[in-house]
Protein backbone atom coordinates (compact mmCIF):
# COMPACT_ATOMS: atom_id res chain seq x y z
CA UNK A 1 0.00 0.00 0.00
CA UNK A 2 1.23 3.28 -1.22
CA UNK A 3 2.14 6.58 1.10
CA UNK A 4 -1.68 8.08 0.95
CA UNK A 5 0.18 11.41 2.73
CA UNK A 6 2.49 13.87 0.91
CA UNK A 7 6.17 13.96 1.47
CA UNK A 8 8.03 17.24 2.63
CA UNK A 9 11.78 17.29 1.64
CA UNK A 10 12.01 20.78 3.13
CA UNK A 11 11.74 20.16 6.80
CA UNK A 12 14.73 21.88 9.41
CA UNK A 13 15.49 20.56 13.16
CA UNK A 14 17.69 21.52 15.89
CA UNK A 15 19.61 19.08 18.09
CA UNK A 16 19.40 19.80 21.68
CA UNK A 17 20.21 22.95 23.20
CA UNK A 18 20.59 24.56 26.42
CA UNK A 19 18.64 28.03 27.18
CA UNK A 20 22.15 29.95 26.77
CA UNK A 21 22.52 28.30 23.33
CA UNK A 22 19.11 28.96 22.10
CA UNK A 23 19.83 32.55 23.10
CA UNK A 24 22.70 32.82 20.99
CA UNK A 25 21.33 31.79 18.42
CA UNK A 26 18.40 34.49 18.82
CA UNK A 27 21.72 36.85 19.13
CA UNK A 28 23.42 35.19 16.11
CA UNK A 29 20.55 35.68 14.02
CA UNK A 30 19.78 39.63 14.86
CA UNK A 31 23.44 40.15 14.24
CA UNK A 32 22.11 38.89 10.49
CA UNK A 33 19.09 41.63 10.68
CA UNK A 34 16.69 38.71 10.95
CA UNK A 35 14.95 39.89 14.21
CA UNK A 36 13.16 36.62 15.67
CA UNK A 37 11.15 37.79 18.36
CA UNK A 38 11.86 34.45 20.72
CA UNK A 39 15.01 32.16 21.00
CA UNK A 40 14.39 29.43 18.53
CA UNK A 41 13.55 26.10 19.57
CA UNK A 42 12.14 22.88 17.85
CA UNK A 43 10.78 20.09 19.21
CA UNK A 44 9.60 16.51 17.35
CA UNK A 45 6.11 16.39 19.00
CA UNK A 46 5.38 19.90 17.71
CA UNK A 47 6.19 18.98 14.42
CA UNK A 48 4.47 15.77 13.91
CA UNK A 49 1.45 17.39 15.17
CA UNK A 50 1.83 19.81 12.41
CA UNK A 51 2.37 16.86 9.74
CA UNK A 52 -0.97 15.69 11.10
CA UNK A 53 -2.82 18.75 10.01
CA UNK A 54 -0.79 19.27 6.95
CA UNK A 55 -1.53 15.80 5.41
CA UNK A 56 2.34 15.18 5.30
CA UNK A 57 3.20 11.62 6.25
CA UNK A 58 7.07 12.07 6.06
CA UNK A 59 9.08 15.05 6.40
CA UNK A 60 12.91 14.80 5.36
CA UNK A 61 14.77 16.52 7.77
CA UNK A 62 18.18 18.82 7.49
CA UNK A 63 20.27 21.10 9.34
CA UNK A 64 23.55 22.48 8.06
CA UNK A 65 25.83 24.18 11.04
CA UNK A 66 29.08 25.81 10.11
CA UNK A 67 31.44 24.01 11.78
CA UNK A 68 32.19 20.43 11.25
CA UNK A 69 31.85 19.67 14.95
CA UNK A 70 28.68 20.27 15.06
CA UNK A 71 27.82 19.19 11.62
CA UNK A 72 28.33 15.82 12.65
CA UNK A 73 26.73 16.28 15.64
CA UNK A 74 23.56 17.41 13.86
CA UNK A 75 23.61 14.41 11.35
CA UNK A 76 23.69 11.74 14.37
CA UNK A 77 20.78 13.54 16.15
CA UNK A 78 18.75 13.40 12.85
CA UNK A 79 19.79 9.39 13.00
CA UNK A 80 18.53 9.01 16.40
CA UNK A 81 15.18 10.68 15.10
CA UNK A 82 14.94 8.93 12.40
CA UNK A 83 14.98 5.88 14.24
CA UNK A 84 13.14 7.15 16.52
CA UNK A 85 10.44 8.27 14.06
CA UNK A 86 11.03 5.77 10.60
CA UNK A 87 7.84 5.94 9.37
CA UNK A 88 7.17 9.73 9.50
CA UNK A 89 11.15 11.14 9.58
CA UNK A 90 13.91 10.93 7.17
CA UNK A 91 17.64 12.36 7.00
CA UNK A 92 19.22 14.51 4.20
CA UNK A 93 22.73 14.30 6.00
CA UNK A 94 24.63 17.48 6.15
CA UNK A 95 27.54 17.73 3.71
CA UNK A 96 30.49 19.95 5.23
CA UNK A 97 31.47 20.85 1.53
CA UNK A 98 34.37 23.14 2.59
CA UNK A 99 36.10 19.79 3.32
CA UNK A 100 35.54 16.97 0.31
CA UNK A 101 37.62 14.57 2.60
CA UNK A 102 35.22 15.07 5.80
CA UNK A 103 32.01 15.20 2.98
CA UNK A 104 33.35 11.60 1.54
CA UNK A 105 33.36 10.64 5.59
CA UNK A 106 30.23 12.25 6.68
CA UNK A 107 28.45 10.24 3.38
CA UNK A 108 29.69 6.91 4.50
CA UNK A 109 29.06 7.57 8.03
CA UNK A 110 25.13 8.48 7.53
CA UNK A 111 24.29 5.63 5.39
CA UNK A 112 25.95 2.64 7.38
CA UNK A 113 23.67 1.43 9.24
CA UNK A 114 24.02 -0.41 12.97
CA UNK A 115 21.97 -1.28 15.87
CA UNK A 116 22.18 2.40 16.91
CA UNK A 117 21.24 3.61 13.72
CA UNK A 118 19.07 1.06 11.84
CA UNK A 119 17.79 3.72 9.01
CA UNK A 120 20.54 5.50 6.75
CA UNK A 121 20.50 8.73 5.75
CA UNK A 122 17.50 9.18 2.47
CA UNK A 123 20.06 11.56 1.04
CA UNK A 124 22.15 14.84 1.59
CA UNK A 125 21.81 18.29 2.18
CA UNK A 126 23.96 21.43 1.07
CA UNK A 127 24.25 24.78 0.83
CA UNK A 128 25.14 26.98 -1.81
CA UNK A 129 27.93 28.40 0.38
CA UNK A 130 29.64 26.81 2.96
CA UNK A 131 32.16 28.90 5.23
CA UNK A 132 32.93 30.74 1.48
CA UNK A 133 33.24 27.41 -0.91
CA UNK A 134 30.80 27.29 -3.15
CA UNK A 135 29.07 24.20 -4.38
CA UNK A 136 31.03 25.04 -7.88
CA UNK A 137 34.15 25.11 -6.37
CA UNK A 138 36.60 21.97 -8.25
CA UNK A 139 37.44 20.77 -5.04
CA UNK A 140 34.29 19.08 -4.60
CA UNK A 141 34.85 16.95 -7.84
CA UNK A 142 35.51 13.93 -5.86
CA UNK A 143 32.04 14.01 -3.52
CA UNK A 144 30.34 15.03 -6.65
CA UNK A 145 31.72 11.40 -8.22
CA UNK A 146 31.11 9.82 -5.00
CA UNK A 147 27.27 10.88 -5.24
CA UNK A 148 26.97 10.45 -8.62
CA UNK A 149 27.82 6.42 -8.25
CA UNK A 150 24.82 6.14 -5.86
CA UNK A 151 22.63 8.46 -7.88
CA UNK A 152 21.97 10.38 -4.85
CA UNK A 153 19.11 12.92 -3.54
CA UNK A 154 21.46 16.40 -2.94
CA UNK A 155 18.93 19.11 -1.46
CA UNK A 156 20.68 22.75 -2.47
CA UNK A 157 19.80 25.07 -0.14
CA UNK A 158 21.06 28.90 -0.16
CA UNK A 159 23.50 30.13 2.32
CA UNK A 160 21.72 30.71 5.81
CA UNK A 161 24.59 32.69 6.98
CA UNK A 162 24.78 35.07 4.00
CA UNK A 163 24.57 38.75 5.49
CA UNK A 164 21.80 40.99 5.31
CA UNK A 165 21.50 42.57 1.90
CA UNK A 166 20.27 46.76 1.71
CA UNK A 167 19.44 46.43 5.47
CA UNK A 168 16.94 43.46 5.06
CA UNK A 169 17.99 39.34 5.92
CA UNK A 170 18.82 37.28 3.43
CA UNK A 171 15.70 35.12 3.66
CA UNK A 172 13.14 37.62 1.79
CA UNK A 173 14.54 37.82 -1.42
CA UNK A 174 18.50 37.17 -1.17
CA UNK A 175 18.16 33.14 -0.91
CA UNK A 176 16.51 33.66 -4.53
CA UNK A 177 19.28 34.93 -6.31
CA UNK A 178 21.87 33.04 -4.52
CA UNK A 179 20.77 29.36 -5.67
CA UNK A 180 20.04 31.07 -9.09
CA UNK A 181 23.87 32.46 -8.91
CA UNK A 182 25.28 28.79 -7.72
CA UNK A 183 22.89 27.30 -9.83
CA UNK A 184 24.77 28.89 -13.08
CA UNK A 185 28.34 28.51 -12.08
CA UNK A 186 27.85 24.95 -11.56
CA UNK A 187 25.74 24.56 -15.50
CA UNK A 188 29.11 26.92 -16.53
CA UNK A 189 31.76 24.23 -14.93
CA UNK A 190 30.15 21.62 -16.24
CA UNK A 191 28.53 19.92 -12.71
CA UNK A 192 25.77 19.25 -14.12
CA UNK A 193 26.78 17.85 -17.48
CA UNK A 194 29.43 15.49 -15.94
CA UNK A 195 27.09 14.16 -12.73
CA UNK A 196 23.69 13.75 -14.58
CA UNK A 197 23.03 10.68 -12.04
CA UNK A 198 22.96 13.06 -9.12
CA UNK A 199 18.88 14.20 -8.14
CA UNK A 200 19.66 18.11 -7.44
CA UNK A 201 16.65 19.85 -5.79
CA UNK A 202 16.76 23.07 -5.29
CA UNK A 203 15.05 25.22 -2.39
CA UNK A 204 12.41 27.53 -2.85
CA UNK A 205 11.04 27.05 -6.50
CA UNK A 206 14.45 27.18 -7.73
CA UNK A 207 14.96 30.69 -6.62
CA UNK A 208 15.35 33.43 -9.19
CA UNK A 209 16.77 30.46 -11.83
CA UNK A 210 13.29 29.40 -13.43
CA UNK A 211 12.59 33.13 -14.34
CA UNK A 212 16.19 33.35 -15.78
CA UNK A 213 16.15 29.83 -17.66
CA UNK A 214 14.85 31.54 -20.68
CA UNK A 215 16.87 33.88 -20.58
CA UNK A 216 19.68 31.74 -20.13
CA UNK A 217 18.99 29.95 -23.23
CA UNK A 218 18.71 33.21 -25.33
CA UNK A 219 21.88 34.86 -24.72
CA UNK A 220 24.20 32.01 -22.57
CA UNK A 221 26.23 30.76 -25.04
CA UNK A 222 26.48 33.87 -27.58
CA UNK A 223 30.28 34.65 -28.35
CA UNK A 224 30.28 37.59 -25.48
CA UNK A 225 29.66 35.04 -22.66
CA UNK A 226 32.89 33.57 -21.59
CA UNK A 227 32.08 29.55 -21.48
CA UNK A 228 35.33 27.87 -21.27
CA UNK A 229 33.39 24.50 -20.76
CA UNK A 230 31.47 24.77 -24.16
CA UNK A 231 27.86 24.43 -22.37
CA UNK A 232 25.69 24.50 -25.39
CA UNK A 233 22.02 26.30 -25.57
CA UNK A 234 20.57 22.39 -25.80
CA UNK A 235 22.86 21.53 -22.58
CA UNK A 236 21.38 24.48 -20.62
CA UNK A 237 18.30 23.93 -21.33
CA UNK A 238 18.16 20.41 -21.04
CA UNK A 239 20.34 20.43 -17.81
CA UNK A 240 17.93 22.89 -15.85
CA UNK A 241 15.54 20.95 -17.06
CA UNK A 242 16.58 18.04 -15.37
CA UNK A 243 16.75 19.45 -11.81
CA UNK A 244 14.42 19.37 -9.33
CA UNK A 245 12.97 21.55 -7.08
CA UNK A 246 11.16 21.78 -3.64
CA UNK A 247 8.05 24.40 -3.24
CA UNK A 248 8.88 26.19 0.25
CA UNK A 249 7.56 29.90 0.60
CA UNK A 250 7.57 30.83 -2.93
CA UNK A 251 4.52 28.49 -4.61
CA UNK A 252 2.11 31.51 -5.48
CA UNK A 253 4.34 33.06 -7.77
CA UNK A 254 7.31 30.64 -8.31
CA UNK A 255 5.72 27.44 -8.72
CA UNK A 256 4.42 27.76 -11.99
CA UNK A 257 7.85 29.22 -13.56
CA UNK A 258 9.29 25.97 -11.69
CA UNK A 259 6.53 23.70 -13.59
CA UNK A 260 7.59 25.24 -16.77
CA UNK A 261 11.51 24.55 -16.55
CA UNK A 262 11.65 21.15 -14.87
CA UNK A 263 7.97 19.86 -15.36
CA UNK A 264 5.44 19.11 -12.62
CA UNK A 265 6.64 16.23 -11.93
CA UNK A 266 9.71 17.34 -10.84
CA UNK A 267 8.29 19.69 -8.27
CA UNK A 268 8.27 18.18 -5.02
CA UNK A 269 6.37 19.58 -1.60
CA UNK A 270 8.71 21.60 0.92
CA UNK A 271 7.47 23.48 3.92
CA UNK A 272 10.36 24.82 5.01
CA UNK A 273 9.28 24.32 8.55
CA UNK A 274 11.20 24.11 11.54
CA UNK A 275 13.13 27.76 10.80
CA UNK A 276 11.89 30.89 12.58
CA UNK A 277 11.12 32.42 8.96
CA UNK A 278 8.21 29.97 9.09
CA UNK A 279 4.98 29.84 11.08
CA UNK A 280 1.80 27.62 10.76
CA UNK A 281 0.16 30.57 9.00
CA UNK A 282 2.53 31.07 6.40
CA UNK A 283 3.22 27.11 5.77
CA UNK A 284 -0.31 26.49 5.09
CA UNK A 285 -0.90 29.72 2.85
CA UNK A 286 1.95 28.41 0.83
CA UNK A 287 0.17 24.32 0.88
CA UNK A 288 -2.92 26.36 -0.55
CA UNK A 289 -1.06 27.75 -2.86
CA UNK A 290 0.76 24.77 -4.09
CA UNK A 291 -2.26 23.08 -4.65
CA UNK A 292 -3.61 26.58 -6.42
CA UNK A 293 -0.74 26.92 -8.54
CA UNK A 294 -1.03 23.23 -9.56
CA UNK A 295 -3.89 23.16 -11.10
CA UNK A 296 -3.62 26.07 -12.65
CA UNK A 297 -0.76 24.84 -14.73
CA UNK A 298 -1.94 21.39 -15.17
CA UNK A 299 -5.62 21.09 -14.36
CA UNK A 300 -5.24 18.75 -11.11
CA UNK A 301 -4.23 19.06 -7.29
CA UNK A 302 -1.79 16.87 -5.51
CA UNK A 303 0.35 15.33 -7.67
CA UNK A 304 3.38 17.96 -5.97
CA UNK A 305 2.77 16.77 -2.60
CA UNK A 306 3.12 12.86 -3.95
CA UNK A 307 6.04 13.51 -5.88
CA UNK A 308 8.63 13.23 -3.56
CA UNK A 309 8.19 9.49 -2.81
CA UNK A 310 9.70 8.69 -6.42
CA UNK A 311 13.03 10.28 -4.95
CA UNK A 312 13.05 8.56 -2.00
CA UNK A 313 11.98 4.72 -2.08
CA UNK A 314 13.15 3.33 1.23
CA UNK A 315 11.61 6.40 2.93
CA UNK A 316 7.77 5.44 1.02
CA UNK A 317 8.36 1.86 2.39
CA UNK A 318 8.77 3.03 5.92
CA UNK A 319 6.06 5.51 5.62
CA UNK A 320 3.76 2.63 3.98
CA UNK A 321 3.96 0.51 7.55
CA UNK A 322 2.13 3.41 9.61
CA UNK A 323 -0.49 2.93 7.67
Amino acid sequence: MAPTGWLDIHGHFLPPQTAEEALARQNAYHALLFMVPDPPTWSAELVLSYLDRANVSLQMLSNIPPSLDALRASNTHGLHLVAQHPCRFGLLAALPTDNPSACLAEIDRTTTTSVEFPVAADGFAVTTVYNGVSLSDERLEPVWTKLNSRGAVVHMHPNAYAPPTQGRPSPVIEVAFDTARTAVDMLYKGVFRRYPDIRFVLAHSGGALPVLSGRLALLGTEAWVPNAEGITREEIETQLGALWVDTAATAKTGLVPAMRMVGAGKCVYGADCGVPCSTELTMEENRLHVLEMEEKETGKRGGVGMNGWTLFPAAARRAEKSG
